[in-house]
């Protein structure tokens, strides 16, 4: 097939192949990694010009602490990421940790070696349905639309954009329908650090109670108690800063880059829709003006930043949470307080129910102790609208609480793992993907 009919357009045709993954993110990466490795002839359409999503575009590190035995990609991931320098798990801290870049690397390095295919700076724009079934992905290009056709989809979008097209029903933040506050990171250089940590301890600040190493965490949460906050209410009294600005401000070292750190701030407060196109642009202009406060915050007040720098603002707003499919499975919070199994589990989840409210603040509940789990059901990412195609990441069917807990990216990963063996094993057995039992796909 040369060309597909798209609206009024005949739009040219750039590959067939047997999956076709719409997001390179952590979860599409390494549902890629596991179906080229199985032998589906894979293709992963990223809109960015790298892989890792949120991860690498929106400064999202580090991964977050998880427990359990993971699948093969995430150790895979992790001993890549130390053979480039990394320190990850070191006894002293159990996050896994490296450089954005470092972790774009490795996922592009995985999946090529796989024979994989990467279609970078492609923005999805459309699909084509016949009856239950995709046909083809439309995306824009530098060159003028162009057509991806596939067996199989997934969605790894972060926003269930391919499944909304397909006509695959969405939930939408809480019961009010507001998300999750966004992020817009930054990163910054030329910081002693070893003075920024004394002053913290010296304020017996127990957020982060570590006096070796190079790892180095450091919060303030506005009206928490934070030992921090009287010196960010100076800032207000300064006019350097706003009470927006005080909302949420968390900051951590990065491995192989001394004086550097990245910072998980500042929290778009005011957006509660997080499609919304318009709001989104308006989040990341509102979130520059507070980035370049909390700078000259930093430099002019904060102990071990009189030198520092602003390094880069992200390339990408970090977005914990638009919408989730209503899947044939809806994973609830009785799932996660009773450490749910299912048959056709595709990870394991350990992260409590971590909700950055737009209307409440910071919300943290349940949490788990070491070795406890619940599993995620195949069933969370088919839907009884599209027979071929799977969604995976952040957008799983789950509730509004419970996606707070599956979002982190070892979740994700290992999430991404199993679908992409779901793809490999499903098309072998001629089974279309919404009609595949999902069992076994866990192997650790």
């Amino acid at each position: 097939m040369n060309t597909i009919e798209f609206g009024k357009c005949v739009v040219p045709v750039i590959g067939s192949y047997d999956t076709v993954i719409v997001g390179g993110g952590t979860a599409g990466a390494s549902a890629g990694i596991s179906a080229a490795r199985e032998g589906n002839k894979t293709i992963i359409v990223e809109k960015s010009l790298s892989l890792g999503g949120a991860a690498v575009g929106a400064l999202v590190n580090p991964m977050m602490e998880s427990f359990v035995i993971h699948e093969q990609n995430f150790y895979e991931i992790e001993n890549r990421l130390k053979e480039k320098g990394a320190s990850t798990r070191d006894g002293i801290m159990n996050y896994v940790y490296s450089t954005p870049e470092n972790k774009a690397s490795v996922l592009e390095e995985m999946f090529l070696e796989h024979n994989g295919t990467i279609l970078y700076d492609a923005m999805l724009s459309g699909c084509t349905k016949e009856n239950d079934k995709i046909q083809a992905i439309v995306v824009a290009t530098s060159d003028g639309l162009k057509a991806v056709c596939g067996k199989q989809f997934v969605d790894a979008s972060g926003d269930a954009l391919l499944s909304r097209m397909a006509g695959v029903p969405v939930s939408i933040g809480d019961d009010e329908g507001f998300n999750q506050m966004t992020s817009y990171r930054f990163e910054m250089g030329g910081i002693d650090v070893d003075k920024y940590r004394k002053y913290c301890l010296e304020l017996e600040d127990e957020f982060s109670p570590l006096k070796k190493g190079y790892f180095w965490e450091s919060a303030m949460v506005k009206n928490k108690r934070f030992k921090l906050e009287p010196l960010f209410r100076e800032g207000i009294e300064k006019g350097l800063l706003t009470e927006d600005d005080l909302v949420y401000y968390q900051c951590f070292s990065i491995p192989d880059a001394p004086g550097c750190m990245t910072f998980n701030c500042p929290h778009i407060s005011n957006m509660k829709r997080n499609m919304d196109a318009m709001a989104r642009s308006e989040a990341v202009t509102q979130g520059r003006k507070m980035i370049q406060r909390l700078v000259r915050f930093l430099q002019q007040c904060m102990p071990g930043f009189e030198h520092a720098f602003l390094i880069r603002e992200a390339a990408a707003l970090g977005v914990r949470e638009s919408c989730r499919i209503e899947g044939k499975y809806i994973l609830k919070e009785e799932d996660y307080l009773n450490r749910a199994r299912f048959d056709d589990a595709v990870a394991k989840g350990d992260w409590y129910i971590d909700v950055h409210s737009s209307t409440k603040g910071l919300v943290h509940m349940d949490k788990y102790e070491k070795g406890e789990y619940y599993e995620i059901p195949y069933r969370c990412l088919i839907n009884n609208h599209v027979k071929n195609m799977l969604t995976i990441g952040r957008c799983i069917s789950t509730t509004f609480l419970v996606q707070a807990s599956i979002r982190i990216q070892p979740t994700v990963i290992d999430m991404g793992d199993t679908a992409g063996k779901a793809c490999a094993r499903a098309l072998k057995e001629k089974i279309e993907l919404a009609d595949f039992s999902g069992k076994g796909l866990m192997e650790r």
